[in-house]
C-alpha cells in the first residue's frame, strides 16, 4: 500500500501519514516498524522520519506463514546470481517450485532453505514460478520490499524472460504471435483451455531450428497466464514435446516436458543495475531434435 505525500502533508512524520492518511492501525504500524515494512521512497525508515511533498510512503503487509513447513532438502543448486536482495536459480526439472501436499520435501523452496544453511525465520519469496516440468531461470526475492518491487516489474520491459521449447510439429508461419484467451477448465484444479471468456493471453514465437517433425522454438510472453506457452503451442497444433497435459508424454522425459526458461533480463529493484542472464538448453531437450 502506497501513499504520495501531498503539499498539505509536507513535513509530517511517517507515523502521521500511516495513521491519518493510510488508515493503518496502531498495532499494525507498531508491528511493521520492527521488520522494515515501513518505507519512505523505497527505503526502510523509522516512523518518526519526516516527509516532504511528493514522497512515497509504503506500508508492506505482514507476510503469511508458509502452509507447509519448510524442510531441509540438500539438492545442489546452480545459482547464476545472488546478492542480499535477490537470487536467480537455474531450476532443474522435474522439481516443484514450491512445497505442496504432493511435494512436501522435494521442492525448490526446501532446496533454497538448505542452500542458505536452514536459517531461522526463513521466508521463501518466489517472483516468477515455473511449472514442475519446466527447467531454467527463476527469480527469488530475499526481502519483502524486493519482492514487492519485482512483482510490479513482471510483464514489463524491466523484467523480460525468454523461453525455449522443442515442439512436436513445426509452427506455421515460422514466426508470429498467438493471441488467444485462456481460461481454467471448470472443476479442474490444473488444466487450462482456450476460451472466449478467458483472460487475454499473448505469446510471441520464432522457430530457430527444424529437424524432421520437431522444432526448436524461441518464445516470449506478453502476459503470464498459467500454462500459457503449453496451452498456446497445443492450440497451434504443435504441442511442447512430452507435455502429458496438453500433448503426449515421452518416456525419455520422465516427469518433465521440453520447456526451458533460457534467458532473463531485469532491472535490479534496488541498485538499478541491468542484469542479463542465460541458461543453455538441457541436454535431454537438445537430444529430442536429433532423434526426431
Amino acid at each position: 500500500m502506497d501513499h504520495i505525500v501531498t503539499a498539505e502533508e509536507d513535513g509530517r512524520a511517517v507515523r502521521d501519514i500511516l495513521r491519518r492518511s493510510m488508515s493503518v492501525s496502531y498495532s499494525a504500524m507498531k508491528s511493521a516498524k520492527w521488520d522494515d515494512r515501513v518505507l519512505l521512497n523505497g527505503i526502510p525508515v523509522p516512523v518518526s522520519a519526516r516527509t516532504s511533498a511528493g514522497d512515497t510512503v509504503s506500508f508492506l503487509e505482514a507476510e503469511k506463514e508458509a502452509v507447509y513447513p519448510v524442510r531441509p532438502y540438500p539438492l545442489p543448486l546452480t545459482v547464476p546470481y545472488l546478492d542480499e536482495y535477490l537470487m536467480v536459480v537455474d531450476k532443474p526439472a522435474p522439481l516443484a517450485s514450491q512445497s505442496s501436499a504432493g511435494h512436501p520435501d522435494d521442492s525448490l523452496e526446501n532446496a533454497v532453505f538448505s542452500y542458505f544453511g536452514c536459517p531461522d525465520h526463513f521466508i521463501y519469496r518466489p517472483v516468477n514460478r515455473l511449472d514442475k516440468g519446466t527447467s531454467g531461470l527463476m527469480v527469488i526475492a530475499r526481502t519483502a520490499h524486493a519482492q514487492q518491487l519485482l512483482q510490479r516489474m513482471l510483464h514489463t520491459d524491466r523484467f523480460r524472460r525468454g523461453y525455449l521449447a522443442v515442439t512436436e510439429g513445426i509452427p506455421e508461419p515460422r514466426s508470429g504471435v498467438i493471441d488467444l484467451p485462456i481460461a481454467k477448465v471448470p472443476e479442474a484444479s490444473v488444466k487450462r483451455f482456450i476460451s472466449p471468456d478467458g483472460k487475454p493471453s499473448v505469446t510471441h514465437y520464432t522457430v530457430l531450428q527444424e529437424n524432421g517433425s520437431r522444432a526448436l522454438v524461441s518464445l516470449r510472453l506478453e502476459t503470464g497466464r498459467t500454462h500459457q506457452i503449453r496451452v498456446h503451442m497445443s492450440a497451434s497444433g504443435c504441442p511442447v514435446c512430452g507435455d502429458f497435459l496438453y500433448g503426449t508424454e515421452l518416456p525419455e522425459l520422465p516427469g518433465r516436458f521440453a520447456l526451458h526458461s533460457s534467458s532473463l533480463s531485469l532491472i535490479h529493484p534496488v541498485t538499478g543495475e541491468e542484469l542479463t542472464l542465460s541458461s543453455e538448453l538441457p541436454a535431454e531437450l537438445s537430444a529430442l531434435l536429433h532423434n526426431a
